[in-house]
């Protein structure tokens, strides 16, 4: 019976426990297991089958069935989990429990490269899953469980692939500065200190390239650390710009950022420039484009002008796109230098294209044509805007009448009361003034009610207006 369980379990028996037993991991199943430093003689106890009489007993017991005191091999072995310092499994039940009944589990781990089978826990354990811990990276082994009763161990079941702890493979990341994701714009010159951070377990491996090339390390320099890599170049050139890609890689995982680069210079002057024509106060000026743009496009052109007289240059256009242009606006008499710069992000070129000739703003004759004046005849007869109006007075009190007329030439204002001229009258006085014409009773009575009139004459006619002044007597006892 022991011959034949030894022959249908792997190359190492369970009873063979050497100094690696002292090295079994923890074992703890849901119920928390002790770990287990017993030595081969501490191991559950096989069966002991009778010894063969004879080479056909030797024969007749390898050939005879298992006996029905010993479990069959558990079901289902499973590998449940694995971390960077335990594993996990579990089974079903055998089918066949055996007469005695079953005591527990035996759960076997097998290191690779040696011949031993070591017990995980010291005794068997009565549950279908035991997770395996204090385990350490690098190791390599097989697990099998056997199924335990009264009589012995049974048949073991033995997972097909052997286990490798390694540390928990994340996925790598890399997360690009969120200015970094647009076009990165630097001066020649300056420095170039880019620090892309990500993430990624066990360490990634950082690589960067320039345009699908290796870095110039004589130019850029990389530090690479555990959560980001450090690009830098001390003076930027036009030639460091392009296309870098960082590739960061977990075993065969891989993630990629792609960062654009642009080292840009202030662009060259225009290539030539030419006065294509004046007229009256206007001219016309036509370039042609630098060849050199400074490594980036440009934003337009600066136009100024300079009086020869003063020699002092004036601005007349700002990023103008086109390459021709009119000046207007120039003063008569004067000669006029024109030049023009390019200008980019970096500013405005170094120098400027200068105009070889003056444009001379010559003075033309010039005939004044007088229109003939005709005068216009503002004469116009009275009529008044503003008419009297019926006033009521008190005794005592001065009253004034008021009316406004309108004529030309100034007409001649006659006042009357009751139709008869009250002109030279110490008790009245008249006024006219821009056409207001103004009567002033004195300390009227009872006796100066009646009808007013005003009237205005000129040579072209004459106009009147009434109205009526009551001057109520005071009330007696």
């Amino acid at each position: 019976m022991m011959e034949k369980n030894t022959s249908e379990g792997p190359a190492c028996s369970p009873e063979e426990t050497t100094s690696e037993s002292a090295k079994v991991p923890t074992a703890e199943p849901p119920g928390e297991v002790a770990v287990s430093e017993s030595t081969g003689e501490e191991q559950v106890p096989k069966p002991q089958a009778p010894a063969p009489q004879g080479p056909a007993a030797s024969t007749a017991t390898k050939s005879a069935p298992p006996s029905e005191d010993v479990p069959s091999a558990p079901l289902l072995l499973t590998l449940e989990d694995v971390s960077n310092s335990s594993v996990t499994v579990s089974w079903e039940p055998p089918e066949r429990l055996g007469r005695l009944g079953l005591q527990g589990y035996v759960l076997e781990l097998c290191r690779e490269g040696a011949l031993e089978w070591v017990p995980v826990s010291a005794r068997p354990m009565m549950v279908t899953q035991q997770t395996v811990r204090n385990l350490a990276l690098g190791d390599k082994f097989l697990l099998r469980v056997s199924a335990v009763s009264s009589a012995g161990a049974g048949p073991p079941a033995m997972l097909d692939q052997p286990i490798h702890i390694r540390e928990n493979i994340e996925a790598p990341k890399i997360r690009v500065p969120r200015h970094l994701r647009q076009t990165y714009i630097r001066q020649v010159g300056e420095t170039v200190n880019l620090q892309i951070p990500f993430q990624g377990k066990p360490k990634p491996q950082a690589k960067w390239t320039h345009n699908g090339h290796a870095l110039d390390s004589q130019r850029v320099s990389v530090r690479t650390r555990d959560q980001d890599s450090i690009l830098f170049i001390r003076s930027a050139q036009r030639s460091d710009s392009g296309r870098y890609e960082l590739t960061v890689c977990v075993e065969d995982l891989e993630a990629k950022a792609v960062i654009d680069i642009l080292v840009i210079e202030k662009p060259g002057p225009p290539s030539s420039i030419r006065l294509l024509d004046v007229w009256g106060c206007n001219a016309a000026l036509q370039w042609t484009p630098p060849q050199d743009t400074g490594n980036t496009e440009l934003l337009g052109y600066t136009v100024q002008k300079a009086d020869k007289k003063t020699g002092q240059w004036f601005t007349v256009l700002e990023r103008y796109h086109p390459t021709t242009c009119t000046i207007s606006d120039l003063i008569i008499g004067n000669s006029y230098s024109f030049r023009v710069f390019s200008e980019n992000l970096c500013g405005l070129s170094a120098s400027a294209t200068v105009t070889k000739e003056l444009a001379h703003i010559q003075k033309a004759d010039i005939a004044a044509k007088p229109k003939g004046f005709i005068e216009r005849d503002f004469s116009e007869a009275p009529s008044f805007t503003q008419p009297l109006a019926d006033h009521t007075s008190t005794p005592g009190y001065s009253t004034q009448l008021f009316c406004s007329v309108r004529a030309s030439p100034k007409p001649k204002i006659i006042w009357m009361k009751n139709k008869m001229e009250i002109q030279g009258n110490p008790k009245y006085r008249a006024l006219s003034e821009q056409g207001v014409c103004t009567l002033e009773i004195r300390k009227p009575s009872p006796f100066d009610s009646g009808v007013y009139t005003c009237k205005a004459i000129n040579v072209l006619g004459e106009a009147s207006v009434d109205c009526r002044l009551e001057v109520k007597a005071s009330a007696t006892h």
